[in-house]
């Protein structure tokens, strides 16, 4: 198990939120990025959640509370959940070799096949691609988050949608028309119009 540890520092709460919320209403949703995102966010389905633990035991923890959450919960009340950590996981190399440990933590819970998590974090690669490569943006996030998403929802959204070899095509050919001055000038100057908040965990 990686040694991954933090101190309480960086933005607070409520900065962390809005700067996910930021996120999620230009990119994710401004951008089209992920097509089944607007609908679930804008009905006040998704999860944000803020962990402050400070070692990675306490930060598998807070998995496990929100992996249990969502099971336990009607989709109506919560689809998804977006659980973020400001500073534990500066490093996406180590960030990436503690997705190990949640596969894990998945199967210790037979979720698999259930839930599933999709990582995000500031310096996202993936393999085979440079760091500064723009299509990793699709999974550039404010501060490294683990995604956990219902594989119903997610079987439902691209039953009566495009494929999802096609949604990322398209999101490459956005990206690459945009580059990163375009990337940046949509998260901090606010191209798409903004969306609707949702619920909240401090």
């Amino acid at each position: 198990m990686p040694e991954t540890r933090t101190r309480e520092s960086g933005p607070d709460d409520e900065q962390v939120l809005a700067d996910t919320r930021r996120w999620i209403e230009r990119a994710v949703i401004g951008l089209n990025l992920c097509p089944f995102a607007k609908a679930v966010y804008v009905k006040h389905q998704v999860r944000l959640v803020v962990s402050r633990a400070r070692h990675l035991d306490g930060f598998l923890d807070d998995l496990d509370r929100e992996l249990l959450l969502l099971r336990d919960t009607p989709a109506e009340e919560i689809d998804t959940t977006l659980l973020i950590h400001p500073n534990m996981f500066p490093d996406f190399f180590v960030f990436n070799d503690v997705l190990d440990v949640v596969d894990e933590v998945i199967d210790e819970h037979e979720l698999e096949g259930v839930i599933q998590v999709a990582p995000f974090h500031p310096a996202f690669q993936f393999e085979g691609t440079e760091p500064d490569d723009i299509t990793n943006a699709t999974n550039w996030s404010p501060y490294p988050t683990l995604h956990l998403l219902r594989e119903a929802s997610i079987d439902r959204a691209v039953a009566s949608g495009d494929s999802a070899d096609t949604i990322v095509a398209r999101n490459q050919q956005t990206l690459i028309a945009m580059g990163r001055q375009g990337w940046l000038t949509c998260l901090y100057e606010g191209i798409p119009p903004k969306a609707s908040h949702n619920r909240e965990s401090r």
